[in-house]
This record gives structure tokens, sequence and C-alpha cells, in this order.
């Protein structure tokens, strides 16, 4: 890992989240989702809005999402679209329990104005899309494996006018990009290397030399599943060893509890999606 010793600067980021409001965990998709375990709505809302407002409180602009009955996962809002440069790559769930969040968000972008290109495949959104502006003129990295299908790598490659890097997944523990990799800021990463194939490892570690490299307690507490501004990252409390890690480089770890939402397989980042105009 290098010290980076340069200033870094937030940058103020607008994003979308929608709340929990119906969250429960009545059907298992992925490995942390167990049906028998309780859980607490009005603390996961309690939880969530306590992130709302930390990113309101680092100066973001923050939309909400209306939640809709029979929709529990609607709060992993980064899972409706992906984002760059004002268009709006839609969503096409796996899943049939979640099929129905993909025309909620794209009624929302419709709403607002956004120029929306509608998916023929399947892909989640940010959960498997990650966009790092300044990396390589503005590079998009893209999971598969799990969720997302490699058609729609090329498919948001021409919908979005960006060069996207295939990285293939290979532990259904971390079944989307966003649980395993992020940008912490608009040139570098931070990735856990166990959750991808040899190959997709060594295309990271030439793309981004100086990514810091995640541990095992790092990503099993979903601390990857993060949002930074450059300066301030917000990460799960659970975290505190990338907290520190991140701290020696110049970044602000923000922790924030999401014990509730966590019981159904994300954390800060599935709450959140960016929209770059």
């Amino acid at each position: 890992m290098v010290t980076v010793n340069h200033q870094r600067v937030p940058r103020k980021r607008t994003y979308l989240m929608c709340s929990p409001e119906h969250f429960a965990v009545e059907y298992a998709i992925n490995p942390w989702m167990d049906v028998t375990a309780p859980v607490d709505a009005e603390l996961a809302v309690k939880q969530w809005d306590r992130l709302r407002e930390t990113l309101v409180n680092l100066g973001h602009e923050v939309h909400l999402l209306t939640p809709e009955r029979g929709l529990p996962d609607m709060v992993f809002a980064a899972n409706g679209a992906f984002v760059v440069d004002g268009t709006v790559y839609g969503a096409r769930f796996k899943h049939e329990q979640r099929a129905a969040e993909a025309e909620a968000h794209r009624a929302f972008y419709e709403s607002q104005g956004w120029r929306f290109i509608a998916p023929s495949e399947t892909n989640e959104g940010e959960g498997d899309f990650a966009y790092v502006p300044e990396a390589h003129g503005g590079l998009i990295l893209a999971g598969h494996g799990f969720r997302t299908e490699i058609p729609a790598h090329a498919e948001a490659q021409e919908a979005l006018g960006r060069p996207v890097i295939s990285l293939r997944l290979v532990d259904p523990r971390f079944y989307h990009l966003d649980v395993a990799l992020a940008a912490i800021d608009d040139a570098n990463i931070v990735y856990f290397p166990g959750a991808f194939s040899a190959a997709s490892q060594k295309v990271l570690a030439q793309l981004f030399p100086d990514a810091v490299v995640a541990d095992d307690a790092d990503v099993m507490a979903f601390g990857l599943n993060l949002v930074s501004d450059g300066l301030n990252v917000v990460l799960n409390s659970e975290a505190a060893g990338l907290a520190e890690k991140l701290k020696a480089l110049g970044y602000h770890p923000v922790p924030v509890e999401l014990a509730e939402l966590k019981k159904g397989g994300g954390s800060v980042k599935c709450c959140i999606a960016e929209l770059r105009r």
C-alpha cells in the first residue's frame, strides 16, 4: 500500500436513495439473506435516515425514490440504473422478485428529464458498474458472474460511450461488484482481490497500481460497499480496519451503522445511486 501525501479534495455529489419503509427479508437471493432472521423495520429506517443525513451534512444532494409495497429490496437504490454524463443505462434484474424495481427507477429518471436507455441485457445497475472518471480518461469497471451478464457490458459501453472493463466475480458472497470494489476518488479504487478471477486480478493490478487492497476482514464487514466524495469515505462502522487504512492515506472515514440492512446483503453503497450529470 502506497501512502499518498497530497491534499484530498471532496467533490459535491448528487445521490438517489429509497427509504426502507417496506424492507424485509422475504426471500433469499444472495448468501447473506436469511428468511428466518428477524428484521427490525423501524431500526432499518432509523439507520437509513442517519445515512441520508450523513450525506446531506457532508454537502451532498440527495433525491428520494418513493418506496413501493411488495418490493422489499427497493432500499438498495444503487441497483436500479447506472448514470454517466447525464445518460441513464437502466437495470434489468436477474431475479423476478426485484424485476418491478426497474420500472420504478425508469419512471423517476424520465420524470426528471434524464436521457434514459432501456436495457436489453440483464444488469443490476451500480451494483455491478463502477465509474472512475479520471482513470484512463474515464473508465467503467463492470462485474459479471452472478447477476449482470457479460453482454450488458457491451450494451453499457454503447449506451454511455465509455470503455468498459469486464471483471469476473468468483465468490458468491460477493455477488455484486459493489461489495468487492469501490471508487475512493475520481482516479483510484479499493478492492478485494479474492472476489475476482486470477485474470481479473491482473487487469485491476495493471489499471490501478496504487489501489488500496482490502483484506478478508474488510470485505466481510461490507467495508467496500462504500461511497466517497474524494475525501470523505462513508462506510460500514464494522469495517474499522479499512477505515484505518484509508485514514493513513489521507481520506476521512465516516462510519455508519447499517446492521439491519446488512441482513439483506447490502450496506452503504447498495443504498445509494450516484446521479452524474
